[in-house]
This record gives structure tokens, C-alpha cells and sequence, in this order.
């Protein structure tokens, strides 16, 4: 099968600090040079790595920023025709990253306010679509739309938490969201934020990542929850596309969900032993080793 994700890739600068900063305090950290990121970018990533066959539809500017995001893609075997360059500046991050691991990101969308589902050509039935939300949100709706006609299967990550449209929501077969995300959508719905009553409110697979607790998902099928891996964390800001990424692969090529959400976990949390988002992703060896030592 194909995994198509259509997404945003930003250029990370991450800043290395004892503790985050509060409202008008300034810390001083240490910086490296750009990394790759982007929460379409890294899901790309991380599903390739896993083997998935992997196409990723975006927008970068034509700058150095640029170049970079489409070598590192190209290096971990995402097809990239659809990244389109274009004049607007590459996306931009800056990641802030204390001792213990937390983030706290701002993110420039730049090339990113470009992308449009326009970029993607004829839709083949059976081909998994994955969403997040840091490109436009009209360009999503318009793209799940296109998907639930073709017969395509529908992952959207609610990352950032922002509005959607509600027919939009009900057409998809899988939501992603972690907990903050999960309350701020059930006030949107005037529910409660758990994966039950998103998934009563909606009508459709719901899936909450919970951290340290793990995850728990909600479909027609029943509830089922998989505790967290047990890892040295030492920067989370990946995990959860790392989660998505290799989610998403292993539908795609026909792992039951339960299945599917077990090399994710095991996914998300090799994630948090490593620094940066993109070059956190865990190869797919690393993960059977993770699983099997987990079985015994």
C-alpha cells in the first residue's frame, strides 16, 4: 500500500537548558545548528524508518533550511516530489528543552501557510492519508473530503489543537490527539476529554496518548489501553509524531490496530531516549528490539 502524508516540515533550533522559562524570565541555554523537523516531516520520517512506503506533500522555502529538510527526507527513503519549494522562508522552531526531558516549542509556519491539498494528484482507494494541523486547516478538510470519496484511510493528529470542520471529524477513521489536545476538543464538543466520550460525541476511532500512562483508544470495536515503555527519557519533542508516524505505517501495510498501537508505543518512547524530532525517529530494528525485550 502508500502512506501519504501531507504535512508541514520546519527547521528546529533547539535550545539545551536547565529548566523552561516563565512568563518574562530568560534562561540562558546553549543551541546547535538546525535540525529537521515539522510534525508532517517527522511523521514521514519516522514511518519510512519503519519501512513504510512513504510520500510526503509539503512546502519548504528556497533557502538552506530547505535544502536541508529535502536532503534528510530523501536520505530516510521519503519520496518527496510532492514537497513543493516555494519563495515564502522555511518554517522555523525554536525548542526549548530542560533537564528532565519537557519541551515548550514556537513554531514561524513560513512555507508551511502554502501547502494545499491541490499538491496531491488522483487518490488511489486504500491508501492511508495522514493530517496534522500545522499546515492550513481548510486544505485538510478539503483533502479528508477527497479521501473519504476515494476510499482512502483517514489519520488526522489534532497537533496543535485548532478548530475543525465537524463533518470533517466525523469522516475520518482514526483521531490522534495527546491529553491537552483531547480537552481542548471534548469543551469544543461540550464533552468531556477522554477517548470514550470523543469517540460517543463523534462516531469515529479515538485515540489519546496519555505520556508516562500510556495510551488508550476507543473504537466500535471496544476500548483498549497499552501501558508506556519504561525508558530513560531525555527530550520528549518528537515522541508523539514518532507515535503517529510509525502508527499510520503499520495500518498501512495491515496490522490490526492493537498491533499497530504497540510498535508505536515502542516507537514514541525510543523516541524520548534521544535528542531532536526528526533525527529521533527509531529505525524499525530498534523497535522489534524494544517489543521483543518487552515479551520476555
Amino acid at each position: 500500500m502508500t502512506l501519504l502524508v501531507f504535512g508541514s516540515a520546519i527547521a528546529d533550533f533547539v535550545f539545551r537548558m536547565p529548566r523552561l522559562p516563565r512568563a518574562g524570565e530568560t534562561v540562558l541555554g546553549e543551541a546547535g545548528a538546525a535540525l529537521p523537523g515539522g510534525k508532517g516531516f517527522n511523521q514521514a520520517i519516522a514511518a519510512a524508518r519503519d519501512g513504510g512506503e512513504v510520500h510526503f506533500v509539503g512546502c519548504v522555502g528556497r533557502d538552506a533550511n530547505g535544502a536541508m529538510l529535502r536532503a534528510t527526507a530523501q536520505a530516510a527513503g521519503v519520496d518527496i516530489a510532492g514537497l513543493r519549494e516555494v519563495d515564502e522562508a522555511t518554517g522555523l522552531a525554536c525548542v526549548c528543552v530542560d533537564a528532565e526531558g519537557r519541551n515548550q516549542i514556537a513554531v514561524s509556519i513560513g512555507a508551511n501557510k502554502q501547502a494545499a491539498a491541490s499538491q496531491i494528484g488522483g487518490i488511489r482507494p486504500g491508501t492511508t492519508l495522514l493530517m496534522q494541523m500545522e499546515v492550513p486547516h481548510a486544505e485538510n478538510a478539503v483533502l479528508i473530503g477527497r479521501g473519504r470519496a476515494a476510499g482512502a484511510r483517514l489519520l488526522l493528529n489534532l497537533a496543535p489543537a485548532a478548530a475543525m470542520p465537524s463533518d470533517s471529524l466525523r469522516a475520518l477513521d482514526l483521531l490522534v490527539l495527546n491529553e491537552s489536545e483531547a480537552a481542548w476538543l471534548g469543551a469544543q464538543l461540550g464533552q468531556p476529554g477522554d477517548a470514550k466520550s470523543l469517540h460517543a460525541a463523534l462516531g469515529i476511532g479515538i485515540v489519546v496518548t496519555e505520556g508516562e500512562r500510556g495510551v488508550t483508544a476507543v473504537t466500535g470495536e471496544g476500548t483498549l489501553h497499552l501501558p508506556a515503555h519504561r525508558v530513560e527519557v531525555i527530550d520528549t519533542v518528537g515522541a508523539g509524531d514518532a507515535w503517529c508516524g510509525v502508527l499510520a505505517a503499520a495500518l498501512d501495510r495491515g496490522m490490526p490496530l492493537e498491533a499497530a498501537m504497540r510498535r508505536a508505543s515502542a516507537a514514541g518512547a525510543l523516541a524520548c531516549t534521544k535528542h531532536g524530532a526528526a533525527p529521533a525517529m527509531p529505525q524499525a530494528a530498534e523497535i522489534d528490539a524494544l517489543l521483543q525485550a518487552g515479551q520476555r
